[in-house]
């Protein structure tokens, strides 16, 4: 593990491993370096790029700062791409993907962007969340009751009551008690994006770097939908979906799509695609 010192003195750590041009992985809700699914994308990509991942501010073994705002998380992804020699690939998975899109609007050392199933909704076939709903998650955790959060979380992303039920019994509740301090960031962070109103094509209009927006094939409509609108008002943009895939996308089918995109080479592909067979 190694750290980096953000903008306002969070201490932001990350690991280093690989070889090739600098690439940055950001976790979404709930997971970091620890406790996700981006270690095994990490492994796969590793050979054809230098992989940084990080924890979030809030999880893991980085440090926090209040109060919290988008702008501060986007200085931490900063920091890493100055540590990585001052330009970098991103790419970012749920509500990573949502503020891997924001550093791309205001860093100036994102060279490619991708995002996977960044939680947007532009249209009423996903109904918009309850109007108090995150009033609600600061309540709780103002109060330091991280269980119900989660399951207030969990209950309004769409996962079943029984398994809510059955994962508070398990080791892996207390890993996301740990960090479920951090659900409002999250919120924040899609905020504007989550409610059922057109995007403008202005919003992210700064957005001039080539940037792959991708989807699983088993995905809801809903979000197949969003992504597609997504590449569709970004200047430089394409859109991708992922047969048989859903949000918890396999490592082995995401990253030679990855790889062709950044590596920008064809070469690149073939060869992430046979250490994933």
């Amino acid at each position: 593990m190694r750290t980096v010192q953000s903008k306002d003195g969070t201490t932001i750590a990350f690991d280093q491993t690989g070889r090739g041009p600098a690439l940055v992985l950001v976790d979404g809700a709930l997971c970091h370096r620890g406790f996700g699914p981006l270690s095994s994308l990490a492994k796969l990509l590793a050979p054809d790029f230098t992989v940084f991942r990080y924890d979030r501010r809030g999880r893991g073994e980085s440090s926090d700062t209040a109060p919290y705002s988008v702008e501060r998380e986007i200085e931490d992804i900063g920091a890493i791409i100055e540590e990585a020699g001052g330009s970098a690939y991103l790419f970012g998975t749920s509500s990573g993907a949502a503020l891997v899109l924001e550093a791309a609007a205001r860093l100036n050392g994102v060279r490619r962007a991708a995002l996977y199933e960044a939680p947007f909704f532009f249209d009423d076939i996903h109904p918009p969340r309850p109007p108090d709903y995150a009033a609600k998650m600061s309540a709780l955790i103002s109060r330091n009751r991280r269980a119900d959060a989660l399951k207030l979380f969990m209950s309004t992303v769409g996962t079943p009551a029984i398994f809510i039920h059955v994962l508070r019994f398990t080791p892996v509740w207390g890993k996301l008690k740990r960090v479920a301090h951090t659900l409002p960031y999250d919120l924040t962070i899609v905020s504007e994006t989550r409610a059922g109103k057109p995007l403008s094509a202005a919003r992210w209009a700064s957005v001039t770097v080539p940037v792959l927006t991708a989807v699983g094939g088993k995905s809801p409509a809903w979000w197949q939908q969003a992504m597609k609108e997504l590449a569709d008002i970004l200047p430089n943009a394409r859109h991708v979906t992922l047969p048989g895939q859903n949000h918890m996308v396999k490592a082995s089918v995401l990253a030679p799509v990855l790889g062709e995109f950044f590596a920008k080479e064809a070469a690149a592909a073939p060869s992430l695609a046979r250490k994933a067979s």
